[in-house]
């Protein structure tokens, strides 16, 4: 031991030495001229392929076990199963997450001859009461969950780590209550962590065959590692964060591809040019292309009009079947009165005889018109006749069409007082113009160009007719070119708590749309209410597509209200807040959603120690000592690297994120994490080297003070595997301490159980035992 310590720690020259760390893998696989790596790996003497496939074995049960236990329990809605089960209803929905997982859960549906009539509308309904079968559903996540715990355990085995440390990985995550709690219910975060896993292994799988390129199994494993990217992406937007892990592996193995001076020989331009088009093919085009499939499934399936019609564009709403919007689309004349409605926050336009205040809080003067707001409720306040710019001679008023771009004015029916905007600042916002009314005197006087408004539809045609609930429209003053536009911060009381009404300079804001609800003063003998049965109308795929995605993008952006066990970043990989999923007060079971601490906290910190070891390496390198040897320090940096890449990329940016956060959103970082604990865990106990493989040797001192050149390793010997050089150490001390780890591991597990189960139920003392880091618990009074 001590020979082979004094061997390591070399004093450099004063003259830099060449860089000990090699081009390796994402996954520490040597780049070696002379042995292209085994894809299933080599042999190793201490842990035989029967031990892995052994291990495989039990693990992968007990992952089934842990996740299927009890998994009827509890028979009522669970937190956010009240989001699924709705695709066989066929009825248009909107969600703010791709369509993959729930396309999922609907196909397990369909397996099981269920018909979607329940509407998973309410946490605590009854499933057994409305005969969901609901155990269906949840197996579907409760089998992900289970095989991650089995991904987890083959992408550290083909990459080469120890069985201990390999057990320790897949323990962590076996063991994980978060993990169970969030696999066992009808949840989408089982898919996702499953196939971000399964992305991992592949290009694991790909990567050790890099010395194969162009081959049939190469080209399978670069093939499914887009397939699997684009099911992480496909299940939820953050899954781009898997894409940036292998992407930047990806761009790291292209820079040495290009390199003239790489050990198997420099690239043409046209052989590089190949990797770099297969690689693009296979993660970008194909993952891209099986994304836009599972949009086209969506929009296939949900051929009718349901409740998410009112998140997208009066033209995407009439290629569903019974719209209501195309059933109660009626054209607007001249002199009809109507009501405006606000898209977004459902306010009409209204307005009465009261007076914005002289003088506001903040000091600033109004200009005590009459009052424009924006009023939640049918009132006759909220009534308008639209009229032309120039009056139609009276003879002639009638059946005259509003089309696009038109300039209008819009009088007041209750008030008899025309609608006005002019240069005053609005009642909240300094920068916006204050709406309101004046006489008719003024309107037709003075102040004429301060009434005109011109309509612009939505995506409208030249020469559009403007039409009730199906043109979505935009009020621009023609004067100032600001847009009508609210906001739901109410008035204060010389309001009536009733909505802001003002212009808004930003006339692209897609807030400032507004539509006509409905014409008030339509004959019943009006030939527009006579309407032929509409057939429903086509839209190209990708103008769908898109518009879904703006919409997709723009509502989860917008989830930004507080929620009562929402959570920060910097909360998660301590295990600092949790979320309580059910409840049942007569039995005093509980659901509540939080990791195994233990295993939490030994992976958080588990972190820093890699942070601290690469630290360390690059201090004592700064001063001119070899600590590690070559393979030691390729693996560390490349293969325990690239776990700690995955867990920085998918963690960090939620710091820079404005929306709801739960803990749920730091599962696959945590995946991550245990990977970087099994690595780590193998470096501390197995860090000795072996000379004579591959690294420089401690007889390239410097001599006399001058440099002597390092001897080359031998190429007539094979070099040793990572597997088969631990195989010659003794794994005692790893094992010793896997064993303690997972046995710590379990033990949390089991005492947490009762809150990932629900089942038993806790007495008051056993919930306070469970506080352990203030966690807000049921039932502990």
């Amino acid at each position: 031991m001590s020979s082979a310590v004094t061997s390591s720690l070399r004093q450099r020259a004063s003259t830099p030495a060449k860089k000990s760390a090699a081009k390796v893998g994402a996954k520490g696989q040597v780049d070696n001229d002379n042995r292209p790596p085994s894809v299933g790996g080599p042999k190793a003497a201490g842990d035989s392929q029967w031990s892995y496939q052994i291990a495989f074995v039990i693990v992968t049960a007990l992952a089934f076990a842990t996740r299927f236990y009890g998994l009827g329990h509890p028979n009522q809605v669970v937190f956010d199963e009240v989001h699924f089960g709705k695709y066989l209803r066929r009825t248009y929905f909107f969600d703010v997450h791709p369509p993959l997982g729930k396309l999922l859960f609907a196909l397990m549906g369909w397996f099981v001859g269920y018909d979607g009539h329940f509407l998973f509308d309410s946490i605590g309904d009854s499933y057994i009461d409305n005969k969901v079968p609901y155990v269906a559903f949840r197996a579907m996540p409760a089998m992900l969950g289970a095989l991650t715990v089995s991904t987890v355990f083959l992408i550290m085995w083909e990459s080469e780590f120890s069985l201990p440390a390999t057990l320790l990985a897949a323990g962590l995550i076996l063991f994980d209550n978060a993990h169970i709690g969030q696999t066992r219910l009808i949840l989408l975060d089982a898919a996702l962590v499953f196939a971000m896993a399964v992305s991992i292994l592949s290009y694991i799988r790909f990567y050790k065959l890099r010395h194969a390129a162009f081959g049939r199994k190469w080209w399978k494993w670069l093939l499914l590692t887009g397939v699997s990217l684009s099911c992480v992406i496909s299940t939820k937007m953050v899954g781009v964060f898997t894409f940036f892990t292998i992407g930047s592996a990806v761009a790291i193995d292209l820079w040495g591809l290009l390199d003239v001076n790489r050990r198997r020989g420099a690239l043409s331009l046209v052989e590089f040019t190949k990797h770099f088009g297969a690689r693009v093919l296979g993660l970008i085009v194909v993952p891209f292309m099986f994304y836009l499939f599972w949009f086209q499934v969506h929009f296939a399936v949900l051929t009718r009009s349901g409740p998410g019609d009112d998140f997208m564009t009066p033209d995407f709403q009439q290629t569903l079947s019974d719209n209501v919007m195309s059933m109660k689309s009626i054209e607007i004349n001249y002199y009809d009165t109507v009501t405006f409605r606000h898209k977004d926050t459902k306010a009409f336009l209204h307005s009465h005889a009261d007076k914005y205040p002289l003088r506001y809080d903040d000091g600033r003067i109004s200009s005590q018109g009459q009052q424009v707001t924006g009023y939640p409720h049918n009132d006759t306040n909220n009534l308008w006749q639209i009229l032309p710019e120039k009056p139609f001679p009276t003879e002639n008023r009638h059946g005259h069409r509003i089309r696009n771009n038109n300039v209008v004015r819009l009088r007041h029916i209750v008030t008899n007082t025309m609608l006005l905007s002019h240069d005053v600042a609005s009642p909240y916002y300094p920068t916006n113009q204050e709406f309101t009314t004046t006489s008719m005197e003024n309107a037709d006087g003075p102040k004429v160009n301060n009434t005109l408004f011109e309509i612009k539809i939505e995506h409208g045609k030249k020469e559009q007719v403007f039409s009730t609930v199906s043109s979505h429209m935009k009020l621009i003053h023609r004067p100032s070119r600001v847009a009508m536009w609210t906001h739901t911060t109410p008035l204060p009381d010389w309001g009536y708590k009733q909505q802001e009404i003002n212009g808004n300079k930003n006339v692209a804001q897609s807030s400032n749309i507004w539509f006509v609800e409905d014409i008030h003063s339509i004959a019943p003998d009006d030939e527009r209410l006579h309407k032929e049965p509409r057939k429903v109308k086509s839209l190209p795929f990708l103008r769908k597509y898109i518009e879904l995605q703006r919409a997709m993008f723009f509502h989860n952006n917008a989830l930004t209200s507080s929620h009562p066990y929402s959570s920060q970043p910097f909360q998660w990989p301590v295990l600092l807040r949790g979320v309580s999923f059910w409840t049942k007060n007569d039995t005093k079971q509980q659901i509540y959603f939080v990791g195994n601490p233990i295993g939490w906290w030994f992976a958080a910190s588990i972190l820093a120690v890699f942070l601290g070891i690469v630290g360390a390496d690059q201090l004592t390198l700064r001063r001119g000592l070899d600590v590690l040897d070559y393979r030691t320090r390729s693996r560390l940096y490349n293969s325990t690297g690239f776990f700690f890449l995955c867990w920085a990329a998918h963690y960090l940016p939620f710091y820079l994120m404005g929306r709801q956060l739960f803990l749920h959103h730091y599962l696959p970082a945590h995946l991550a994490s245990c990977l970087v604990a099994g690595a780590v865990l193998e470096f501390v106990f197995n860090v000795d080297p072996i000379v004579g493989d591959d690294s420089p040797s401690a007889d390239d001192a410097v001599v006399d003070g001058k440099d002597k050149k390092r001897s080359e390793l031998s190429r007539d010997k094979r070099p040793l595997s990572i597997r088969e050089r631990l195989g010659q150490q003794s794994m005692l001390a790893t094992w010793i301490a896997t064993s303690v780890i997972l046995t710590a591991v379990i033990g949390g597990w089991y005492f947490f159980a009762p809150l990932t189960y629900g089942d038993p139920g806790l007495t008051v003392e056993q919930v306070k035992a469970r506080k352990w880091m203030g966690y807000d618990l049921h039932f502990a009074k």
